[in-house]
């Protein structure tokens, strides 16, 4: 008994030096004196007798998980949850978009063609894509790109990065995000070119695109389109942005004089496609994409596990 208490202790002092102070083996065996096949059956004889208890926590099993857990809530065709090693938007924002980029690279076929919103989120999407061997594949912007705002919407140079990697001449959206009055936008959309271009919007497989939040930091508030009051009104009644149309929390358009003025693809015709893909991640976005996920205009959703946990923790309705 006192020989079997003996090894027990010994077996504990061995596995607290090996497992909590990460000495190896051999300085184990130096600094106990013993010998090294000593203190590797005394490692074993303390698994066995369960002082060390080994527990291997699977990161990955845990975004299938999560993933299975949204395409169920959300009704969703594909879930991916990226691995974020951290919280902050940055972090987020950097591993989503890899996670982003690997899946539209994988989606891309001969002919085929996707729209493309704009925004840093899409534009850090565009710029991890690899250049893809696809034949007479097309990417067309979905909403007005061009800004006079000393703020980078990225819009010209996701749509060129998309381009690059699809090996293809991409369609831009030569108009304003928004208009400054809906009289002038009437005209202008009835010209010919531009027909094409909505049309070419419309008939995209893809489109991929994220959710923006109706608050001072949001993007679109930054780029001299809105007036403090038009600003005032949407962070009062919008829950955040779908291609840069403001919903309410039904999913609804909340302004619909603001709405007649933005040259963006309608949001019932992402309801539509094939895929229609989210790529959203960081608290900001959560409850515009709750909203957006629940109205249905996305059927893929890519995010990371902090903002998945938090989708999954809002109620529906």
């Amino acid at each position: 008994m006192k020989k079997e208490m003996e090894k027990s202790k010994l077996s504990i002092e061995v596995a607290e030096l090996y497992y909590q102070l990460n000495y190896s083996q051999q300085q184990i065996s130096e600094h106990l004196k013993i010998s090294r096949p000593t203190v590797s059956r005394l490692l074993q004889y303390a698994r066995e007798k369960g002082y060390v208890q080994i527990k291997i926590a699977d990161p990955f099993v845990d975004l299938q998980q999560l993933e299975q857990q949204l395409a169920e809530k959300y009704h969703l065709k594909e879930a991916c949850v990226a691995f974020s090693p951290a919280s902050d938007p940055a972090t987020i924002l950097h591993y989503v978009s890899i996670r982003a980029a690997e899946y539209v690279s994988g989606l891309i076929r001969n002919g085929m063609s996707i729209g493309i919103s704009w925004g840093s989120t899409i534009y850090e999407v565009a710029a991890k894509l690899p250049k893809m061997h696809v034949k007479g594949a097309e990417v067309v912007q979905l909403k007005g790109g061009t800004s006079f705002s000393h703020v980078n919407t990225y819009a010209w140079e996701t749509l060129m990065l998309f381009g690059n990697a699809l090996q293809t001449l991409p369609v831009y959206f030569p108009l304003p995000l928004l208009f400054e009055k809906a009289e002038a936008m009437e005209i202008v959309m009835q010209d010919q070119s531009i027909q094409k271009i909505i049309e070419k919007g419309r008939e995209a497989q893809a489109a991929i695109f994220t959710v923006g939040a109706a608050d001072e930091e949001a993007l679109l508030f930054k780029l001299g389109y809105f007036t403090e009051a038009e600003k005032e009104k949407l962070m009062e009644k919008a829950v955040g942005d779908v291609c840069s149309r403001f919903i309410d929390r039904n999913g609804e358009i909340c302004d619909t004089t603001i709405n007649k003025r933005t040259v963006s693809i309608e949001l019932a015709e992402l309801r539509k496609k094939e895929w229609s893909i989210l790529v959203a991640g960081g608290r900001r976005k959560v409850l515009p994409a709750h909203t957006a996920l629940t109205a249905g205009y996305a059927n893929v959703l890519i995010t990371d596990q902090h903002t998945a946990k938090q989708l999954l923790g809002m109620e529906q309705g």
